[in-house]
């Protein structure tokens, strides 16, 4: 079991996503995302193998919830920034987080 204040530590947020691209370097299929979270704390990249149910042209726009207070991590020749949260489906594949409706950018996760 976390405490509350355990919880409060991860800094959830909403941002769009505004470019997204193969990711020709990483070792696994994934994307390179370039995400925004609004002014606070501004555009993010990102690397994301999130291959199998998405194709990069239809990811842009898309809203997603990531954890903003990771160091940032080398991924090949890439400087992933955040990372984006999903799911795994029955077969192991990555089910990105969503919204229904928008909700605006830098929202934090209550």
């Amino acid at each position: 079991m976390i405490t509350w204040a355990d919880f409060e530590r991860v800094d959830l947020r909403v941002g769009t996503i505004l470019e997204a691209r193969e990711f020709a370097a990483a070792r696994k299929p994934a994307y390179q995302l370039v995400i925004d979270f609004g002014p606070e704390i501004g555009q993010k990249k990102s690397s994301a193998q999130i291959t199998h149910h998405y194709q990069p042209a239809e990811l842009v726009g898309r809203q997603v919830l990531a954890v903003v207070n990771f160091p940032p991590r080398q991924i090949a020749n890439f400087m992933s920034e955040v990372l984006v949260t999903g799911v795994a489906d029955a077969d192991g594949h990555i089910v990105l987080t969503s919204f229904p409706v928008p909700v605006p950018n830098g929202s934090r996760l209550i």
